[in-house]
């Protein structure tokens, strides 16, 4: 720390660590049916990103800064290009529209909730626990 820094209060700078999140890559349709199977004993959420979509990209920060990395929750995490047919299947297995980004709560084989772009960073998931 040079004198300049103490008479004029330099600040140190702290950086912000990321949560890492506990991600379970969603890569297949068997995975899909186990995702519906173990919604009967524990939340299961299922997130679509779209690996070229800088709003996507922007809306997984949001997420990645505010999820509780406590919560008791399976989180999937699905990229649209590499597995267009797991997000096909989303789609039609839940009866939900397909967006990207998109979130999707599966509780007792059903969605529960789902969201898309912004509000995503805001979903409570206490409520589905």
């Amino acid at each position: 720390m040079g004198i300049f820094d103490s008479v004029f209060g330099k600040k140190e700078k702290t950086v912000k660590k990321k949560n890492e999140l506990p991600w379970i890559q969603l890569e297949s349709m068997d995975q899909l049916e186990a995702i519906a199977g173990n919604s009967k004993n524990k939340t299961q959420v299922i997130y679509k990103h779209s690996s070229t979509c800088g709003i996507s990209r922007m809306v997984l920060g949001m997420f990645t800064d505010t999820y509780d990395t406590d919560l008791d929750i399976d989180l999937y995490f699905l990229t649209i290009q590499n597995h267009r047919d797991v997000s096909n299947a989303i789609e039609e297995k839940f009866a939900v529209r397909h967006e990207s980004p998109q979130l999707l709560v599966v509780k007792n084989e059903e969605v529960v909730f789902h969201t898309s772009h912004g509000a995503i960073a805001d979903t409570d998931f206490t409520k589905y626990l």
